[in-house]
């Protein structure tokens, strides 16, 4: 790997940034000083050090995003404002992506990552990976909406969901509610609930597989996950190749 790379990596700065440092002669590898951007290392043995202090090797990143409304979840759109518009510069070089979709108007959690492969895997409809959203829907929802939801309902005249978790919290002319459904339809939470009469008003993502919002997060702000949320995110997922 090009020396210039790995600082990227390790959340060092920009590529523009890093050609800068390096020229300056503050980064040493395995104790020497190197100015030149293309010196190539190896990232899990090699030592570098900046300024004094060594510098840690990061190969994949995952981020937790409070999403707000109005944003895609998308890396570019020629009209639409996207998710990684609201990602900080810091985070930019590593070609993040959203590992999911949740529509303009859905708020919550949404986790950014470079890692592919997780990604995929998360995606793939074979891993039946769990999704909890919390909606608030006009109409009262009732145990017989617990029950069909259960067995799955039809959308679309002809198609049927796979069985989802019903959670009422609060039932009244607008109910709220919480629903964990293991697949990713368009629009999955609102036409499920058009299918039993009623209109979803406000919808939020609140947890995916066994990783949950931090509910500290401001709408628009992201964090990395720590250690043990990586580990959250990926538990019970056996991984296949993309």
């Amino acid at each position: 790997m090009r020396l210039d790379k790995f600082l990227c990596d390790a959340g060092i700065g920009s590529r523009k940034d890093i050609k800068k440092i390096i020229k300056s002669g503050t980064v040493f590898v395995q104790g020497f000083s190197s100015i030149r951007p293309e010196t190539h290392i190896d990232p899990e043995n090699d030592k570098v050090f900046l300024n004094g202090s060594p510098v840690a090797y990061k190969k994949f990143i995952y981020l937790m995003m409070n999403k707000p409304k109005g944003y895609i979840s998308a890396t570019f759109d020629k009209r639409l404002p996207t998710v990684l518009d609201l990602v900080p510069e810091e985070y930019l070089h590593y070609d993040l992506f959203p590992a999911g979709r949740l529509d303009i108007d859905t708020e919550g959690l949404l986790l950014l990552t470079n890692d592919g492969q997780l990604a995929h895997n998360i995606l793939s409809p074979k891993k039946h990976i769990p999704k909890t959203y919390f909606a608030e829907v006009s109409g009262k929802v009732t145990d017989e909406d617990i029950e069909k939801f259960s067995e799955g309902v039809i959308i679309d005249g002809d198609i049927k969901t796979k069985p989802a978790v019903l959670e009422i919290l609060s039932a009244g002319e607008v109910s709220e509610i919480n629903l964990t459904i293991t697949e990713g339809k368009f629009h999955q939470v609102k036409r499920m609930f058009e299918a039993v009469g009623k209109e979803v008003i406000y919808l939020k993502r609140i947890k995916m597989n066994a990783l949950s919002l931090d509910e500290s997060l401001p709408l628009g702000e992201l964090r990395e996950l720590t250690d043990d949320e990586v580990k959250l995110i990926k538990e019970g997922i056996s991984y296949e190749e993309i």
